[in-house]
C-alpha cells in the first residue's frame, strides 16, 4: 500500500464471518492485513463485537456479504458499523459483495414492504458513510441508500472469461433467462460479440416458482451462455435450460454474478447435464458444494476489484476511471 494516507488517516479493513475467504483475498491485494476484532454469540443469540486496537481517525472498510445466514450475517455488520463509529473512525464504508433483500425493491402489490429501502436505511443509521456492493438486482437500489457509494459490476471479468470460452464454442449466443435480464444481457453479448436470445418467463408466485414460456430468438444447433445476476434455488435455471434443450441447443453455459445456490439448487444443477458454470466469490460456496459440481465450476475472484475500488476510494481517485468511465 503506498504511503499515501488519502484523506482519512490509513486504511483499516475488518471482516465479519460471512466471507473471510473473500476478505482474506482483498487484504492480500491491498497488502493491508484484516484489523483483528472479536465477534462473540452468547447463548440468546445476541452479538458482540469488540475491537482489539483503535480506529480514531482511520478509513475504515468493514467487507460483509449478506448471504445465508441473512438475518445474522445482516445483524453482524450492523452491530460493527456501529461499533466502528461509537471508535471515532473518521469514515466509515460498509463493502457488501451480495445485497441480499435486493428483489424487495418495490410495492408490485398491496400490503408488501420494500425491504431493500430498510437495508438501505439501516446501513446508514448503524453508522456507515459511504457503501461499495456489486451487481445489484435493479438500479433504483442505488436511490435508496441517502450515503454516496460505488455500485461496481463483475460484467467484465465474467465477459472477458466468456470471450475466451467462446473461441471454443459453436456458433454462441447468449441468452437471458427473462426479461428483467435482458438489458444486460444485451450489453453482455456485446462485449463478447454474440448474438442475443431472451426467455420469456412469467412469475406465477411469491416464492421461487416461475415459468418459463419461450424463447425469443435462434438457438437451434448453438452452444449458449445462459446469463443472470443470481441463482438461488436454480428453479428458474432449470426451466430455461429444459426450454433451450428442446429448441435444439447444442449445450449450455451457465453464468451469474452471485451463486447463492439454496437447497436444492445444486442437485438440480447437477442433473441438468451442464457444459459449466462461472460465478464469482460473491457469495462464498462451502467445500461440499464444490465437491458436488466439481470441474464444471469457475469461481472468479472479485477481490481485485473491490481492492482496488478500496484503495482508490482511499486515496480520492476516480473509480469510472478503471472502466474508462
Amino acid at each position: 500500500m503506498s504511503k499515501n494516507k488519502g484523506l482519512y488517516g490509513d486504511i483499516k479493513l475488518f471482516a465479519g464471518t460471512a466471507s473471510p475467504e473473500l476478505a482474506e483475498k482483498i487484504s492480500q491485494y491491498l497488502k493491508v492485513p484484516l484489523s483483528p476484532r472479536d465477534i462473540i454469540e452468547f447463548p440468546n443469540e445476541n452479538l458482540l463485537v469488540r475491537l482489539h486496537g483503535s480506529v480514531r481517525g482511520q478509513d475504515v472498510y468493514v467487507i460483509q456479504s449478506t448471504a445465508a445466514p441473512v438475518h445474522r450475517n445482516w445483524m453482524e455488520l450492523f452491530i460493527m458499523l456501529q461499533t466502528l463509529r461509537l471508535d471515532s473512525a473518521a469514515r466509515i464504508t460498509a463493502v457488501i459483495p451480495f445485497m441480499s433483500y435486493a428483489r424487495s425493491d418495490k410495492k408490485d402489490q398491496p400490503r408488501v414492504p420494500i425491504v431493500a429501502r430498510l437495508v438501505a436505511d439501516m446501513v446508514q443509521i448503524a453508522g456507515a458513510d459511504r457503501y461499495i456492493t456489486l451487481d445489484l438486482h435493479a438500479g433504483q437500489i442505488q436511490g435508496f441508500f441517502s450515503i454516496p457509494g460505488d455500485v461496481l459490476t463483475t460484467f467484465h471479468m465474467l465477459a472477458d472469461h466468456a470471450k475466451k470460452l467462446c473461441k471454443n464454442l459453436k456458433d454462441p449466443v447468449v441468452v437471458s433467462v427473462d426479461l428483467g435480464f435482458a438489458k444486460r444481457a444485451r450489453n453482455f453479448a456485446e462485449r463478447i460479440n454474440t448474438p442475443l436470445a431472451l426467455i420469456e418467463k412469467r412469475r406465477v408466485a411469491n416464492d421461487s416458482n416461475a415459468e418459463a414460456m419461450r424463447i425469443v430468438g435462434d438457438v437451434a444447433g448453438r452452444d449458449v451462455l445462459l446469463v443472470d445476476d443470481e441463482v438461488d434455488t436454480a428453479g428458474s435455471v432449470s426451466q430455461a435450460v429444459s426450454l433451450l434443450m428442446k429448441n435444439g441447443a447444442r449445450s449450455v453455459h451457465l453464468v451469474c454474478v452471485h451463486a447463492l445456490l439454496s437447497d436444492p439448487a445444486v442437485e438440480r444443477l447437477t442433473q441438468l447435464n451442464l457444459a459449466g458454470i462461472i460465478t464469482t466469490d460473491t457469495v462464498p460456496l462451502s467445500a461440499e458444494k464444490r465437491a458436488v459440481l466439481g470441474d464444471k465450476l469457475t469461481v472468479l475472484s472479485t477481490a481485485p476489484l473491490l481492492g482496488e475500488v478500496i484503495r482508490r476510494a482511499h486515496e480520492g481517485r476516480s473509480v469510472g476511471a478503471m472502466f474508462n468511465e
